[in-house]
């Protein structure tokens, strides 16, 4: 999948755990990076977490790439096999989704609400996907505004093992309704 954004033209190829692995590392352990809670992690750690993804058939994880390099990471999983299990009752074509765009010396303009649009349309190519699930943490404001701007809608908050979160939901339409362009 390639999608023409005004921040460039964005594609995703699957993330290689070991190949990946320093970027990933330095862009987890950065301070910007903190609700993914990797901030200690050694290589190995991410190296280890990421294999683990691959392995798995309810999770993924794909590197997106703006104009050919490395510029975000996207995950999607199955909440009735992973992250949301026994937290709310999936409904049949619910995926759910986790996105990083890494901290970077001359931030653009617009460019993490490319990214989250495209993730999005990636996950809605899947003509199975009709909902995508969510679950920031509720101290996470900069993300619930993302993710309200491309359809979502909070639920409720959650308590995960790890932290308390913001379950919201965004079907096809909203997506679509949030994401169209204005003649």
């Amino acid at each position: 999948m390639s999608a023409l954004t005004t921040t460039g033209t964005f594609t995703f190829r699957p993330l290689d755990p070991l190949q990946d692995a320093e970027l990933l590392h330095r862009w987890l352990t950065h301070p910007k990076a903190a609700f993914w809670m990797m901030q200690d992690a050694k290589l190995e750690d991410v190296e280890r977490a990421y294999m683990e993804i691959a392995a798995d058939d309810h999770q993924h994880a794909l590197l997106g790439l703006q104009d050919g390099v490395p510029a975000f990471l996207m995950e999607y999983y199955d909440p009735r096999h992973r992250e949301l299990v026994g937290l709310y009752e999936p409904l049949p074509g619910d995926v759910g989704m986790h996105f990083l765009t890494p901290a970077t010396e001359a931030p653009v303009h617009g460019f993490t609400r490319s990214v989250i649009t495209a993730v999005m349309a990636r996950l809605f190519e899947d003509p199975a996907v009709a909902r995508v699930v969510v679950e920031p943490d509720v101290s996470n404001t900069a993300v619930h505004a993302l993710n309200e701007a491309v359809g979502f809608v909070p639920e409720r908050e959650i308590q995960k093992p790890e932290k308390k979160a913001l379950l919201s939901f965004c079907t096809r339409e909203q997506f679509l309704s949030a994401t169209a362009v204005s003649a």
